[in-house]
């Protein structure tokens, strides 16, 4: 355990956080097909299912080391991962790629703004909520209402997911958490998902659900929850900044989205604000100040 905790101190917790990134928005961009045959919580539901029953047998359910104080972060995260995949997807499935996650990203951002020492920080949320309204564009045409609201929706839920992560993760050590909240993620979107996918799913839907699950949740959950034991969420939410012009991109390259002038000044608008948004913050210490876990 002391030489695996060492390994995992010497990747920079930045390469994992990028990482995650590239895993989320390229297996956002390869859901859209799943997405069309299943629904948005049909999709979330056999991704987190599936990401579940992986992490059940990669990692044992640190059950005897729940303490009381540990159920509701736990219950939380898994019920906020559940609800952020389903709005993300119902999103994604209105909206184009890159404009969802920038408004997602307003999630994260208010979160390294309101974790920041500085009152000038607080100028950042803004300054990247105009950059969504450039990407909307709502002069031109119809806006999905619906959409933005999932949006939004799943921007709330990824500002919770961050806080909620650090709490459990330095908590248990590893990812054996996970083996605990991604299943309740699943439970979570099987409320919509069962629906909406019942009937629908076929030999090859399972077996792009089982690829897409490796994408997302299990390969970013996993660089995230690492990531974070050694991050502040002002500095994750800092680093997440490169989402909206990394969705952007698999938008172009896998969906065929080309986004405006107007709309590419938005994004910039976007992760100059992320960036900004705070500096700094590594968690001293880092893995050293777990609390280590019965039984393992």
């Amino acid at each position: 355990m002391t030489t695996l905790r060492a390994r995992g101190a010497a990747v920079p917790p930045w390469t994992l956080a990028v990482a995650a990134m590239l895993a989320v928005q390229l297996g956002s961009a390869l859901s859209v097909g799943v997405i069309a045959a299943i629904g948005a919580g049909g999709t979330a539901w056999l991704r987190l299912g599936i990401g579940g029953v992986i992490f059940l047998l990669v990692a044992r359910p640190p059950l005897r080391s729940i303490a009381r104080r540990d159920v509701l972060p736990l219950l939380g995260l898994g019920v906020t991962t559940g609800l952020q995949t389903v709005a993300f997807l119902g999103a994604i499935e209105r909206v184009p790629l890159g404009t969802v996650v920038a408004i997602e990203f307003l999630g994260p951002l208010t979160v390294a703004a309101l974790r920041s020492r500085t009152r000038q920080a607080l100028i950042w949320p803004l300054t990247a909520l105009a950059g969504v309204v450039l990407l909307t564009e709502p002069w031109v045409g119809a806006v999905d209402a619906g959409g933005i609201a999932l949006a939004v929706l799943a921007a709330v839920g990824w500002g919770v997911y961050i806080v909620l992560t650090q709490q459990v993760g330095d908590r248990f050590s590893g990812v054996r958490a996970l083996s605990l909240t991604v299943p309740v993620a699943a439970l979570t979107a099987a409320v919509v998902g069962i629906p909406q996918a019942v009937g629908h799913i076929t030999v090859a839907v399972l077996i792009a659900s089982v690829g897409l699950a490796l994408l997302l949740p299990v390969l970013p959950y996993t660089f995230e929850m690492l990531a974070l034991r050694r991050m502040t969420p002002a500095a994750f939410g800092t680093l997440m900044a490169l989402e909206p012009a990394i969705g952007v991109a698999l938008g172009m390259l896998v969906l065929h989205q080309t986004p405006t002038p107007v709309q590419i000044v938005g994004i910039a608008l976007v992760v100059i604000a992320g960036a900004a948004a705070q500096r700094g913050g590594r968690r001293e210490g880092g893995l050293e100040q777990l609390q280590p876990e019965a039984g393992g």
